[in-house]
C-alpha cells in the first residue's frame, strides 16, 4: 500500500469513527462538533486523493476550533444537565489517539518529502490534526465533567489554534 492509500484510509477510519460517536449521543452540540469533525476528515481525504491524483490543492486553515468554541459557550449558556457514561470518556480518548497517530503520520512523511508543494500540504495536514487532537481532548474532559468544565470555561484553550476569529 502507498503513502496515499494507507494516509486515505486513515482518514476514513477517523472520519467514519467521528460519525459513529455522534449518532452515539444524545446531546445535539456534542453532536455537532463530532460531525463538524467527521467532515473535516472527509475533506483531509479529499486532499489526499488529490496529492495521489497528482493534482494537489492546498489544504486549508479550518474554524473547527472556533465552531467548537461557540457550541461550548451555547451549551453553557443553556445551561442544560448532562449524563455522560466514562465508556464515553474512553471513546475519546481512543478518538485522542487516532488524532497523535495521524499528526505524527503527517509530521514524518513530511520530513520524507521530496516534492515542496507535497510538504507543505503533509505539513498543514498535521497541524490540522493537532488541532482536532486539542478538541478531542476537550470534548474527553467535557465527558467526564461537564458541568465542571462548562463552568471553568477550559474550552479557552481553543485560542492558542483559532487564528483571530476571538
Amino acid at each position: 500500500m502507498d503513502i496515499f492509500e494507507f494516509a486515505m484510509d486513515k482518514e476514513k477510519y477517523s472520519e467514519l469513527y467521528y460519525r459513529d460517536l455522534a449518532e452515539r449521543t444524545q446531546n445535539t452540540g456534542l453532536r455537532n462538533i463530532l460531525t463538524m469533525l467527521a467532515d473535516e476528515e472527509a475533506k483531509h481525504y479529499q486532499t489526499v486523493e488529490h496529492m495521489k491524483a497528482g493534482t494537489p490543492k492546498e489544504a486549508a486553515d479550518t474554524p473547527v476550533l472556533a465552531n467548537a468554541k461557540k457550541v461550548f459557550a451555547k451549551m453553557r449558556k443553556a445551561k442544560e444537565k448532562f449524563d455522560f457514561h466514562m465508556s464515553e470518556a474512553d471513546l475519546y480518548g481512543r478518538a485522542v489517539k487516532i488524532e497523535e497517530e495521524s499528526k505524527r503520520f503527517y509530521q514524518k512523511k513530511a520530513k520524507e518529502a521530496k516534492n515542496p508543494v507535497h510538504r507543505k500540504i503533509l505539513q498543514k495536514l498535521a497541524q490540522e490534526e493537532d488541532k482536532h487532537m486539542v478538541l478531542v481532548e476537550n470534548l474527553r474532559s467535557f465527558v467526564s465533567r461537564p458541568e465542571t468544565y462548562l463552568e471553568n470555561a477550559e474550552f479557552h484553550h481553543f485560542d492558542d489554534y483559532v487564528d483571530g476569529e476571538f
